[in-house]
């Protein structure tokens, strides 16, 4: 996909986890996802068409994955979620691969926006 394809869509979706190995070994078995590992804390998964993060790093809510946009410019991104009444829940932080904030919508429903610039 081209990048400026990826401007606002859905781009990629973490899960909290308890266990990154028994999860991945389910994950594996189950639906024959692969993985790639970035620490003991957090692992990426592939189920061959779209990308997502299993992590240790936060609480496990059932039914509650994070869900991730992708921006060609985050501060702009950031700009535009709190003008329409979005709340930064965690400021912008490094990570594997780019930076990214999360932000809570009007319902309270917290989601991300990542960008690899």
């Amino acid at each position: 996909m081209n990048p400026q394809d990826k401007n606002g869509k859905l781009d990629y979706i973490e899960f909290n986890v308890s266990d990154i190995a028994r999860t991945c070994k389910f994950y594996a078995s189950a639906f024959g996802w692969s993985f790639k590992d970035y620490g003991p804390s957090y692992c990426e998964f592939t189920d061959g068409r779209f990308t997502g993060g299993f992590s240790v790093g936060g609480a496990v809510t059932p039914g509650g994955p994070l869900v991730v946009l992708y921006a060609d410019n985050l501060a702009q991104a950031q700009e535009r979620v709190e003008k329409a009444g979005g709340r930064i829940v965690r400021p912008v932080f490094d990570f594997p691969g780019g930076r990214r904030f999360h932000f809570a919508d009007p319902d309270g429903y917290e989601l991300a926006v990542w960008s690899d610039q």
